[in-house]
């Protein structure tokens, strides 16, 4: 069964259960379906593909600043280890494939990494707190 295929099937799922979203998880790949529903009689499926590569990045309205959201759930490390400088901080200037912090997942460390250049303006998330799926993790400045 192909991507298209399961994606066709979840939204069938979403409408026959009449659930507002169903995300399905195999690894650390995923695939989440929800419907926005912008009254009663109209509903409109979005669909969300996970897979461990780079942080994806959002725009925020915020200054024109971009998002770098967790690709998984774990634990948000900024260091290799405590005793290690973090490997980036709020102004730091980043390149594209270079390391943004650690994940914990399951017992693996997961290096995240980033898709683009630009300058952290802010990181959203404390050392050793627990991050969700799409979550906002940096606020960067795109070079």
């Amino acid at each position: 069964m192909g991507i298209s295929d399961r994606i066709r099937k979840l939204i069938e799922i979403l409408r026959e259960e009449d659930l507002d979203e169903i995300e399905v998880r195999n690894w650390f790949t995923g695939i989440r379906v929800a419907r926005r529903r912008r009254n009663e009689a109209e509903v409109a499926p979005a669909v969300e593909t996970a897979a461990p590569e780079p942080a994806a990045a959002t725009v925020t309205e915020e200054e024109g600043l971009e998002e770098i959201l967790s690709p998984m759930v774990g634990t948000f490390y900024r260091a290799a280890s405590p005793d290690l400088d973090p490997f980036i901080s709020e102004g730091s200037r980043v390149e594209t494939g270079q390391v943004l912090c650690i994940i914990e997942a399951m017992k693996l460390m997961n290096e995240i990494e980033t898709e683009k250049s630009g300058v952290i303006r802010k990181i959203l998330v404390e050392d050793s707190q627990p991050v969700e799926f799409g979550q906002p993790l940096f606020l960067v400045e795109s070079a």
